[in-house]
This record gives structure tokens, C-alpha cells and sequence, in this order.
């Protein structure tokens, strides 16, 4: 090959659309914005339902069931709608950003108002909770849909895509450590025994008015997100796609349903955390212990977060995410075996920041990977499908929160968790530790689950996604 031949191929496949740290931090902000509202939802609503609207935990639990059986039809609706919308002067996915900021935030705050101060009809109650909910829901997956998508035509660039995986995951980890950090001293209210002891009792004035704060705060970082990104990969002026094929496509790739299976057990033990609540309240009796959870959690990613480009450069997005989720389930099976004590919530603090230290790698990782799923399926199957492959994992995700919340609250509601008695009571025996065992056990086998499929299901390792960058690069410029 002659030297000027060399060197035309190597302008062929060099990345046009390279990214700074201006475009991650960008990106960051819109992140942030999802999850300072999901966050406070996904950790505090089902709280607001048992212990302010008084909602019994097995009612709760098929609030949440129902409303997922509506997202099989909302998600990839969301998916197909997205898919076929036409790029405007701001993009294919950036608008999005701007028309769904206020009425999403809006739906968010209104799942905390207290219906029960205007009814005591519980059948109305729960109406209430269902269309609230579903409405959130719903708004949500119009958010995050597009939002998602935007990272793979923000660029093409592998070391971009990595870059703006690690500042969306710094982005959900202000978004996701500010509810859990700031929410216990407003939500909760101190009440005093008569044996002079204390515990406290969720506060409905406290949880709408955080509610208020963090819709404010959503909106600010989703029209701050707006401004700050730009869409460089082309979208096609006149979309034609086969959503059909696209999801057909999905069900026979083994890197697709890998990834699936990994949302849905990723999200689900994130969202199976939030009933670590009921422990801090009702075991170690202490909710400011959810503060302590929060920096246990997200410090080691905070730690990681500049060394894992770089070890992602060497060794790769699979490689280091099953390495990091065998961290995890060893250090969940190791608290499941030993069962802190009451009085030893240390020991429960440091388990967690192992957990989450290994967790930090699946974590910064994981974007970059939903985008390297995206290119291979456009470089096996030729279908260019960002939204419709992102509302479909955006689905698995959900359906993880649903196996978790519905699990969590019918566990919960087995080891003996009645609304009348615990929400304002503190330490009850038996009940406790009931609440203890469910609260160890199932991290043990998610975190378990995770590294499995992270080493033998997902099969995209570093030597392998070398062909899918330079083919999708190639598409990329034809376009241009």
C-alpha cells in the first residue's frame, strides 16, 4: 500500500467528532437532572405511600407491578416516536431537553402531595397514587429515551464515548447523592417514646417541599444540558425505520440481551437499596444513616472516576466491569453470611463502600457500553437505531426498579411491616430483622448475578469492538 494510501485510510478512520471536557460536562448536567427527581422518587415515594398516605406495603407492590405492565407499551411507543421524529435546527434529541423539563418536573412533585388531607376514601388514595405515578412514568421515558440517544451522535469517537459515560456518571452521581444526602434531615420528623428513646416519622409537608426543590433544580440542569451539547454524528433527514426489525434485530444479538439482562439486574439493585430506608428507620434506627449510605455509595466512584478511562484505554469496558462486579458480590455475600449487628451499623457502612467500590466500575462504564451495543447492532444489521434500542434497555431498566420494588415490598410485607405499627414505631423484634435478612440477601445474588454475565454472557471485549469503531467511523463519514 502506498504511503498516501496509508494516509488517506488513516484520515478515514480517525474520528471527526472528538469531544472535550466542556461536552462531557455538558452532557453531565442532563444527567444530573434525571436523577435528582428519579432519585427522590425511586428512593422516597414508596416511604410517602406507606408511612404518610398509609397505603399497605402489598398494595404498593401491585401499584408498582400494574404500572410497569403499562411501560411494555409506553417505552418502545416512546422508542418508535423518537426513532421516526425528523432532526430540527437543534437536532434529533437535544429538543427533547427543553419541551419535557417542566411538565416532567411538574408530574414529579405532584406524586408528593397529600391527597390524604382532602379524602379518606383509600380507593381514592390510590387512584391518585396510580395516575400519578404513571404520569410521571411516562413523562420520564419521554425524557430519558432522547437523552440517552443523544450520547451516540454527540460523536463517534470510542474515547468520547467513554469520556461522556464517565461525566453522565458523575452527572447521576450529584443528581443521585443530593436526595439521598439532604432529603433525611427535611422528610423526617424526630418524635420521642415514652420510654424517652426517639424515632422518626415521615413528614408530608417536609416531602413535598423537597419535592418543589428538586424540580427546580431538574429543570436548571435540563435547559443548562440543552445549551451546552451539540449533535455532530448526522441523523437521516427523512427516517425510515423498521422499528420491527429493529426489535427483532435486538432479541437475536447476544451483546443485546446480555446488556438487557445486566439493566435489569443493575437498576433493580439500585432501586432494591432504596428499601435500606426501612432499615435505617426501623433496625439500626438511625435515618441519618441514609447520609452515610449516600457517601458509602457514590466516594469510591468519586475516587475511581479519573483512573477509569484510562483503565478502560488498557483493559477494556467488559473485562474491567466484571472485575469490579466480582468485587461487588463478594463483598454482598460477606454482609448476607455476617449480619450486622444493631449496634454495629460501621460494619454495614464499610461493606457498602466496598460494594460500591466495586460497583464504580459497572457504573462508569455502563453508557459506554449501551453505546458500543448500539454500533454493533448497526454493523451487523445495518439498522441505525439509537432510540428505539435505548427505549428498550430504558424498559429492562424500569422492569429491574419493578421486580425490585414489587419483591422488596412483598418481602417486606411477609416479615411482618404493617403501615399502622411501623411507620411510627422504631426497633420492632422479629420484624427488624426480618427487614435486615431481605435487606442482605438479595444484594448477595444481584451483584452475583452481574458478574456472571459480565464474564461469560457479554462477549464485546476490547480486541472485538476494534472492527465495529472503524466500520461505524467509515458509515460516519460516507454520511458527512
Amino acid at each position: 500500500m502506498s504511503e498516501n494510501k496509508q494516509s488517506n485510510e488513516a484520515v478515514k478512520n480517525e474520528p471527526r467528532n472528538k469531544i472535550g471536557i466542556k461536552e462531557g460536562m455538558g452532557y453531565m448536567l442532563g444527567d444530573a437532572g434525571n436523577l435528582f427527581i428519579l432519585t427522590y422518587v425511586s428512593s422516597f415515594l414508596k416511604v410517602f405511600y406507606t408511612d404518610v398516605l398509609k397505603i399497605a406495603a402489598d398494595k404498593v407492590a401491585n401499584l408498582f407491578l400494574i404500572t410497569r405492565l403499562w411501560d411494555a407499551i409506553n417505552d418502545p411507543m416512546w422508542g418508535a416516536i423518537v426513532a421516526k421524529k425528523r432532526p430540527n435546527k437543534d437536532g434529533k434529541y437535544r429538543s427533547y431537553l427543553k419541551w419535557l423539563a417542566f411538565p416532567l418536573a411538574l408530574s414529579q412533585l405532584i406524586c408528593f402531595i397529600n391527597i390524604k388531607q382532602f379524602t379518606d376514601s383509600q380507593w381514592l388514595i390510590i387512584a391518585f397514587a396510580y395516575v400519578t405515578y404513571i404520569s410521571f412514568g411516562m413523562l420520564y421515558t419521554g425524557m430519558n429515551v432522547p437523552f440517552g440517544s443523544l450520547a451516540s451522535v454527540i460523536t463517534d469517537d470510542p474515547d468520547g464515548r467513554t469520556l461522556l459515560s464517565t461525566f453522565r456518571s458523575i452527572g447521576g452521581g450529584i443528581g443521585g447523592a443530593a436526595p439521598l444526602l439532604i432529603a433525611p434531615f427535611i422528610i423526617y420528623t424526630k418524635v420521642q417514646n415514652p420510654d424517652g428513646t426517639t424515632h422518626n416519622e415521615a413528614n408530608s409537608k417536609g416531602m413535598l417541599l423537597f419535592a418543589v426543590l428538586m424540580a427546580v433544580c431538574a429543570v436548571v440542569f435540563y435547559l443548562a444540558c440543552f445549551k451546552s451539547t451539540k449533535e455532530r454524528v448526522p441523523s437521516q433527514t427523512e427516517p425510515h425505520i423498521k422499528i420491527k426489525d429493529a426489535y427483532i434485530g435486538m432479541l437475536k444479538s447476544r451483546p443485546f440481551v446480555s446488556l438487557a439482562l445486566t439493566g435489569i439486574l443493575i437498576s433493580g439493585q439500585l432501586q432494591f437499596a432504596s428499601l435500606n430506608q426501612y432499615l435505617y428507620k426501623n433496625y439500626f434506627c438511625n435515618t441519618n444513616l441514609s447520609v452515610m449510605g449516600t457517601v458509602a455509595q457514590y466516594l469510591p466512584m468519586a475516587l475511581m472516576i479519573p483512573f477509569v478511562p484510562k483503565l478502560v484505554k488498557k483493559f477494556g469496558k467488559k473485562e474491567l466491569s466484571a472485575f469490579g462486579a466480582f468485587f461487588s458480590a463478594a463483598a454482598a455475600v460477606a454482609c448476607f453470611i455476617i449480619k450486622p449487628e444493631r449496634n454495629q451499623s460501621w460494619l454495614f457502612m464499610l461493606i457498602l463502600f466496598i460494594i460500591g467500590f466495586g460497583y464504580s466500575f459497572v457504573s462508569i462504564t455502563n453508557w459506554a457500553v449501551v453505546a458500543d451495543v448500539i454500533d454493533y447492532q448497526e454493523y451487523k444489521t445495518g439498522i441505525k437505531s439509537e432510540s428505539a434500542i435505548y427505549a428498550v434497555y430504558t424498559f429492562c431498566r424500569k422492569l429491574g426498579q419493578t421486580i425490585a420494588d414489587y419483591g422488596g415490598l412483598m418481602l417486606l410485607s411477609k416479615v411482618g411491616y404493617d403501615v399502622d405499627v411501623m411507620a411510627n414505631s422504631g426497633y420492632v423484634e422479629g420484624v427488624s430483622e426480618g427487614i435486615l435478612g431481605v435487606c442482605t440477601l438479595i444484594p448477595a445474588i444481584t451483584y452475583t448475578l452481574i458478574f456472571l454475565l459480565y464474564k461469560f454472557a457479554y462477549p464485546l471485549t476490547k480486541e472485538k469492538l476494534e472492527p465495529i469503531y472503524e466500520h461505524v467511523r467509515c458509515q460516519n463519514s460516507n454520511e458527512n
